[in-house]
This record gives structure tokens, sequence and C-alpha cells, in this order.
């Protein structure tokens, strides 16, 4: 599968917010990448402009191709309801996604590789799609053999962030996708309507 290698620092700075979390490099250097970034004067973006780097800047963040983003956007257009909100519940809802918001991994590139190398289970089988959308009432849990894996046990013990649309029972590492979370819910600084509005010319 297709994903982003790329130095992520300079994709935060492009973006002027650190979207992958911590980074001493973006914290020195918040400004723009290339030899005009920190350049006062800049050329204005047009309303194209930005709106297509909203929606850039929401792939990267949660590590979804051009593709993939797109079928997701399709799909919550056809559902009833706020199409820009649809969008990042679907997203949110990804097994990838879930996995690194219960805290079994530090990052959602790094939830990502856990599923690929068939350390998580979805209701007690072993499911290694990180796109894998999850419903209401899924249990999300770590392989018995892999509960030992030092990525995953220091994941666990940094865990800090609780969300109240999972459950999480440390003892067993046995998560559950209660339901869809709503927008106030969700903590990443995306502006859904703009992409809606990319998506609707």
């Amino acid at each position: 599968m297709a994903r982003y290698i790329g130095p992520k620092s300079k994709i935060a700075r492009k973006f002027k917010e650190p979207i992958y979390g911590h980074d001493k490099n973006f914290e020195k250097r918040s400004y723009p990448p290339g030899q005009h970034g920190q350049a006062h004067k800049r050329k204005k973006m047009s309303e194209y402009g930005t709106q297509l780097m909203e929606k850039q800047k929401a792939k990267y963040t949660y590590g979804i191709l051009e593709r993939q983003f797109k079928n997701i956007f399709s799909k919550a257009a056809r559902k009833a309801g706020i199409t820009g909100t649809n969008l990042l519940k679907l997203i949110e809802a990804r097994l990838d996604n879930v996995v690194y918001r219960l805290g079994i991994a530090p990052t959602r590139a790094a939830g990502r590789q856990l599923v690929s190398h068939r350390h998580v289970t979805v209701n007690g089988k072993v499911v290694n799609i990180p796109s894998y959308e999850l419903r209401p009432g899924d249990t999300i849990g770590v392989r018995e053999k892999s509960k030992s894996l030092e990525v995953i046990v220091n994941s666990l013990a940094s865990r800090s962030n609780q969300f109240p649309w999972l459950e999480w029972d440390g003892s067993s590492m046995v998560g559950k996708f209660v339901s869809f979370p709503e927008r106030e819910d969700i903590p990443e600084n995306i502006h859904e309507q703009l992409i809606v509005e990319l998506y609707s010319k």
C-alpha cells in the first residue's frame, strides 16, 4: 500500500500546524518551507487554493491517499446530515485512527503499521486492513501474543487522551467503538466545509 514516507516537519510547516503531533523542528521554524518561507509579503492565496490546502491538510493528518479520500467523501455525501461532519466521522471510524485514539499506538502511522502486521483484532478476529471501517459496538483489541510489544506497552503507559465515543479496558487491552464521534469531540483543526466546497465545484 502506498503511503507518504517523506519529511514530516516540512509538511507541518507547509500547513503552519504541527499536524503530526509534537515536533521540535516545527517549533523552531514554524514558517513555511523554502527560500521564501520567512518573507513577509507572500502572494495572497485564491479561494480554490485555500480549499485545496484544507483538503491536503486533512489527507496528511489522517494518512489517506487521494482516491481513498475521494471515496470517503462520496460516501459522506450520500449519507443524511451535514456532509463535512459525515466526512470526519467516517475518517475517525477507520481502524488505524481508532487504534491511535485508544492509545494502542503513539501515532496514526504506527497504528497503521500495527494493523498491517496483524497485531490488532476486531470483535476477536485479526484484521489487517488499516482502512477498515468500524461500526458502533465493535470491539478493538490487541492480539494475545502482541500485548508485550514495546511500542504498545510504551504507548499505553503514556495514554492521556480519552474520548467519549470510545471505551478502553486496560486490564484486557480491549476497547470499544461506542458510536461515531460528534464534531466537537474531534480535536483536529480542520475546516471541513472548505473541503465540501472544493468537491462541489
